[in-house]
């Protein structure tokens, strides 16, 4: 009895000491997961879950985003999740998202996760039109996008209306101009077919390093009032904060980079931007609501630790995972090298299979025709055999018959006959048996030139007989030859020669190489600033291209603005500078 009422206590008290949790749904841009979270953990220990899950090290750029009332908000994360302004009901829903971008993506993002979650993010922005992007750039960005989804384009696989059912240019883009859904396929496909040999990883990075250069991208938009109470917008992102005029989100009236700045600060409802030289004037602000003051405030925090940080040098944590990117960026590299030269040597394989086969087809051909041949030269040869035999026999009759005749003819001039008459009559019958035996002659010569005319025609058309069975031999002689040698070159699939290369291939990943790896990498590097200038000269050609069917009472302000920054020479990285060299006087916005 006292133990069954102890192990009930114990029961009793195990169920106590379970932790309470409650269900949270994170959704990434391309997944959807659910967690069971204790009650009692900070927005940390969620984040690291998440992260751990996706094997994602670089933290530093996202967070978890939710809405409070229309307004975007960041899980903090040394505050209880259940803290947040989060609705109560479960499962509490968050979006894992970049919350900061970086200055250059190529050298910055190390990991292929954050790659990609970079890329999908961006993508989606550009397709929602919340990151403006010209016409040319967005037929080049798609075709970069159709890459890293369907590799290689092969014309065989990929034909006309494989992208109808893809989303891949802005809805702005498509209804500015005058072209059907099969034009654009048409010219983002060409483009498409000029990124063969690119894998996923870097078609997607090469996307982003597009993207980039965006005058919108990486910004954050918030609507604020000056001292005056004039309305103007707030642009935060990893190079400064920029003031906007609302209309025109493309080129700042005025902007801070971070290492000019010295304090941002704000008090209730007002912000403070206080630059590093103090001949230019504090510049203040205020927005309508606190807890967009707040996401202001954590956004410069978080851009200017980034900012400072990229111009340090790198930590351990990051030159580990920066050694561990390049080698298995150098690993990636061989084994696509290994199995393009596996696919060539197959393909060579298939190709010399083929004209073997082509070849030894050729062959029987010829076989079949030379034999048809020989079969033709044989009957030939019988029939004027059998033709000569039949002439040599009617040339004999004739011998014989002329034979008798000039016996006929001696034994009637032996005859003597005593009467005129009968001495006459024997006259003409010996002239009539003398013209016949002349006749006799002529026709057995000229029988007997006939037959040694067949005689000659049988000797040629032995001899053709002999050289078609000479050319057989010698055919059947060469088909004979040939497959000993396709046998050698068969399809790679069953070859052990093919076993024995694929099973002969390793890789050893010394210093050598990874210096070697290191200089063809600098040496990319520089082809690739050299290949830009090509690039713009490309997207220049495909804006003349398709200008001509532009609609110009659909250009947007946007594409108005960004026509207007580009005929004065503007771009995302010299707007910055002019106003820095306008801000040494007075500030008046």
């Amino acid at each position: 009895m006292a133990g069954a009422i102890a192990s009930r206590m114990s029961f009793s008290s195990l169920k106590r000491k379970q932790p309470k949790t409650f269900t949270v749904r994170i959704m990434t841009m391309d997944a959807e997961m659910e967690f069971n979270c204790e009650v009692k953990w900070k927005g940390k220990d969620l984040f690291d879950l998440v992260c751990r899950t996706l094997g994602l090290r670089e933290t530093w750029f996202f967070g978890l985003q939710y809405m409070i009332k229309d307004t975007m908000a960041w899980l903090k994360m040394d505050k209880k999740v259940l803290d947040h302004d989060v609705p109560k009901e479960e499962p509490v829903t968050f979006h894992f998202l970049a919350k900061f971008y970086p200055e250059n993506a190529e050298e910055e993002l190390v990991q292929e996760i954050t790659q990609h979650l970079f890329f999908l993010q961006v993508k989606k922005q550009i397709l929602d039109e919340k990151i403006y992007c010209p016409p040319e750039a967005s037929v080049l960005l798609a075709s970069y996008a159709v890459q890293a989804k369907y590799g290689d384009y092969d014309p065989t696989v990929h034909k006309r209306g494989f992208l109808a059912q893809e989303e891949l240019l802005p809805k702005r883009v498509i209804n500015l101009y005058q072209m059907t859904p099969e034009m654009w396929e048409e010219r983002i496909t060409a483009w498409y077919g000029q990124h063969r040999g690119r894998a996923r990883d870097e078609a997607e990075m090469e996307y982003l390093k597009i993207a980039q250069d965006l005058e919108m991208y990486g910004v954050n938009y918030f609507a604020i009032r000056n001292k005056k109470g004039t309305e103007l917008l707030l642009g935060v992102d990893a190079l400064g904060l920029h003031i906007y005029d609302p209309e025109n989100k493309l080129t700042p009236k005025i902007s801070f980079p971070w290492n000019e700045i010295r304090n941002v600060s704000y008090s209730d409802k007002e912000f403070t931007i206080k630059p590093l030289d103090k001949k230019i004037d504090v510049f203040k602000f205020n927005s309508s609501k606190l807890r967009v003051n707040k996401l202001i405030l954590q956004l410069c925090i978080g851009n200017h630790d980034l900012f400072m940080r990229r111009r340090k040098a790198d930590s351990l944590e990051v030159q580990q995972m920066k050694a561990q990117a390049r080698e298995e960026k150098a690993r990636k590299q061989m084994e696509r090298q290994r199995l393009a030269r596996e696919k060539q040597m197959r393909e060579e394989a298939e190709r010399t299979r083929d004209e073997m086969e082509r070849r030894l087809l050729q062959l029987k051909e010829e076989a079949t025709m030379a034999n048809e041949a020989l079969m033709r030269s044989e009957e030939t040869a019988d029939l004027l055999a059998e033709k000569a035999q039949i002439t040599e026999e009617e040339a004999k009759l004739l011998a014989q018959k002329a034979a008798e005749a000039e016996q006929e003819m001696q034994r009637i001039k032996a005859t003597a006959i005593r009467t005129e008459e009968e001495k006459r009559l024997m006259e003409q019958k010996v002239l009539e048996a003398e013209m016949l035996a002349l006749k006799m002659a002529e026709e057995s010569e000229r029988r007997a030139k006939e037959a040694d005319q067949l005689k000659q025609d049988l000797q040629e058309a032995r001899d053709s007989e002999r050289r078609a069975k000479q050319k057989l031999l010698e055919i059947t002689s060469k088909s004979s030859y040939t497959p000993m040698n396709s046998s050698t070159t068969a399809l790679p699939a069953d070859l052990p020669s093919f076993s024995l290369i694929s099973e002969s291939l390793s890789f050893d990943f010394k210093d050598t190489d990874m210096k070697r790896l290191s200089m063809e990498i600098e040496k990319e590097k520089v082809e690739y600033m050299e290949k830009s200038k090509h690039l713009q000269e490309q997207l220049n050609e495909l804006k003349t291209e398709i200008e001509a069917l532009k609609l110009k009472e659909r250009e947007t302000a946007m594409d108005i603005l960004h026509n207007e920054n580009n005929d004065r020479g503007n771009s995302k990285h010299n707007t910055i500078k002019k106003p820095q060299a306008q801000g040494r006087r007075p500030i008046c916005i």
